[in-house]
């Protein structure tokens, strides 16, 4: 009897488990649906909803974005900021070193005793001449003059 039920059209029998069963048998009935025909009707309030949600999304996104943004500058900048305090102190430790270098050259004992080594001799009177000994004093402002222009007829 299953046999001939399951011969009727569109009829499938359940799959059978390997035991030996005597309930009735379960039939499930195929039925084709034809949906092209059916057209989506536009609703209007979730089309609005769904503005609302990307626009909240986009939003979301947008602040998240521009924490990360200012979270990762923040970072680079205190990256520049050590960066730039090293480069000072080793310009800080090279100018100390210059400076120190600088005053031990301009030692007036050793400067006399590699003149001395090179055979320079000290200055006769009358062999060093002054320019302009008023303005010896760099204090003191000076007073700006202009000299007159000598003009020569060309040829």
């Amino acid at each position: 009897m299953a046999a001939s039920a399951a011969a009727i059209r569109g009829m499938v029998p359940a799959a059978r488990p390997k035991t030996l069963w005597t309930g009735t048998p379960e039939i499930y009935f195929t039925k084709a649906i034809d949906n092209s025909r059916l057209v989506k009707v536009e609703d209007p309030r979730r089309n609005r909803e769904m503005k609302q949600f990307c626009t909240a999304l986009v939003c979301l996104f947008l602040l998240v974005f521009t924490y990360a943004w200012q979270h990762f500058k923040a970072i680079e900048y205190g990256y520049q900021i050590e960066s730039a305090k090293r480069e000072i102190s080793g310009l800080s430790e090279m100018n100390r070193a210059l400076r120190l270098e600088h005053a031990s050259l301009r030692d007036p004992e050793r400067i006399d005793v590699i003149a001395r080594r090179i055979g320079l001799v000290p200055p006769e009177p009358g062999q060093v001449i002054r320019i302009d000994s008023a303005t010896a004093d760099p204090s003191e402002p000076v007073v700006a003059s202009a000299a007159p222009v000598r003009v020569m007829a060309g040829q």
